[in-house]
């Protein structure tokens, strides 16, 4: 009996404790009853306690997760109204990355921050939060440290943006297409979108859902114009691979009907699966991460997300 108990005492024993108990809650994220706001604070707390694995790599499996979460809500969505919400929005999608980028560069001036690290939060803000300040920084040459940076502001924001958001388009009884329009500009990352919209109803998520990754369509030149400006990289620029899979998950859905039950099936996992992504995400966000981002970089993003959020929702409502 003797073995048994010491290695039942190694100092292992705990880690593998954790561990299971993270895997646990990470599954449990999976049953309706846990709402994305809940998934990330469930994730924070396990990291802040210290009981986030270290022997899983959180980031690159939220990054697969959230691609294929993203491609199967692609079997919910109708072609003919991803079109329509597309063509629709277009002014205010493109005004809104101008605006985000040109006031980003004015206070990253103002503010004396670091240029490179100024327009990878900008550009974060701008497009669609991790994936564009990831697919930006290898284009204009940014370190390890001005990217992780820019990382840490806007998952921080994303944070909040699943509790703020909600909360004021029931105070401003926003309608949920509305309100998925809203969110699809003025968040973030498509995950916080996703997490925000699911949260305030089935039309808003789908609204928000085609606006934000039609959005994300404008990585590919944002990313060349900035490897220009700062003399990067053309030739290093990460494409987002899953948006082509998105868009063959809604023309497989439109031109095959005959499997509409399998999409429904698909289209309710994958939204529990990004519930799931949020929970990885808040296990990445420590107190030590929040504090090292320094206050310029957090203020910088907090006033373009400010800027953004009040201009595009009062377009929006003024529009209605």
């Amino acid at each position: 009996m003797q073995p048994l108990i010491i290695n039942f005492m190694t100092s292992e024993s705990p880690n593998k404790i954790h561990l299971a108990l993270f895997i646990l809650v990470g599954l449990l994220c999976l049953m309706p009853m846990v709402s994305s706001p809940v998934a990330l604070i469930l994730g924070f707390t396990l990291a802040s306690i210290g009981w986030a694995p270290d022997q899983i790599h959180l980031g690159a499996l939220t990054k697969k997760l959230l691609a294929y979460s993203i491609v199967g809500l692609g079997f919910g969505i109708q072609l003919d109204a991803a079109v329509s919400i597309s063509l629709q929005n277009l002014p205010l999608i493109l005004g809104s990355i101008v605006l985000t980028l040109v006031l980003g560069f004015g206070l990253t001036k103002l503010l004396k921050l670091d240029a490179k690290t100024g327009h990878l939060v900008a550009s974060g803000t701008a497009i669609c939060g991790g994936s564009a300040i990831a697919a930006v920084s290898p284009a204009i040459r940014a370190n390890s440290e001005q990217t992780a940076v820019a990382l840490a502001t806007v998952f921080i924001l994303n944070s909040i943006a699943l509790f703020v958001f909600p909360a004021i388009g029931h105070a401003l009884s926003l309608s949920q297409h509305d309100f998925g329009v809203w969110s699809a500009i003025a968040i973030h990352d498509t995950s916080s979108v996703v997490g925000a919209a699911s949260a305030y109803g089935s039309e808003a998520l789908t609204t928000a859902t085609t606006i934000k990754l039609a959005r994300a369509l404008w990585i590919i030149p944002i990313a060349l114009i900035s490897a220009m400006l700062f003399k990067g990289n053309k030739n290093k620029i990460a494409i987002p691979y899953f948006i082509g899979f998105y868009c063959l998950a809604i023309a497989i859905a439109h031109w095959l009907p005959q499997g509409q039950v399998v999409y429904d099936a698909v289209f309710e996992v994958s939204k529990r699966l990004l519930v799931v992504c949020l929970f990885l995400i808040g296990a990445g966000i420590t107190i030590k991460k929040m504090k090292s981002t320094g206050p310029k970089p957090l203020i910088l993003g907090v006033l373009l997300w400010v800027a953004i959020g009040t201009s595009s929702l009062a377009y929006i409502l003024l529009l209605n």
